[in-house]
């Protein structure tokens, strides 16, 4: 089963930029789709963006235009790069992996994906 660990995270100002990253061992990152799932306080944990084992790449309304996830075949790691943050993207980012497709724009899809990361804070400040 594949471990998951996430690093990357912090503060960052208003508008600011950051790069997760997150390291896969005892798996292939090419043999399940990967994902970045976050979840804010009080509120229900969502997705972000997902790369599926064959390539297809999904992501939220909220990400759109701003994130871009990327897989690494060869370091065996799975990116989230996040620019013009907004105080809404202040939350605790998950690294997730699943052996079939991962579609994080349903409400409550996070449900369903086996394989998680600790996670790693993400705060934008003013």
């Amino acid at each position: 089963r594949p471990i998951l660990v996430e690093t990357g995270g912090g503060s960052v100002r208003l508008g600011g930029s950051l790069k997760l990253s997150c390291e896969v061992s005892g798996a292939a990152v090419s043999d399940y789709s990967l994902g970045w799932w976050r979840q804010a306080p009080g509120k229900e944990r969502e997705g972000v963006a997902s790369i599926d084992f064959d390539g297809q790449i999904r992501y939220h309304d909220s990400a759109k235009g701003r994130f871009t996830i990327s897989r690494d075949n060869i370091q065996n790691t799975v990116s989230l790069e996040m620019n013009n943050l907004k105080p809404e993207d202040t939350a605790i980012y998950y690294c997730a992996a699943d052996e079939g497709l991962m579609v994080p724009t349903y409400e409550g899809s996070w449900r369903s994906v086996p394989y998680w990361g600790q996670g790693t804070q993400v705060t934008i400040t003013p």
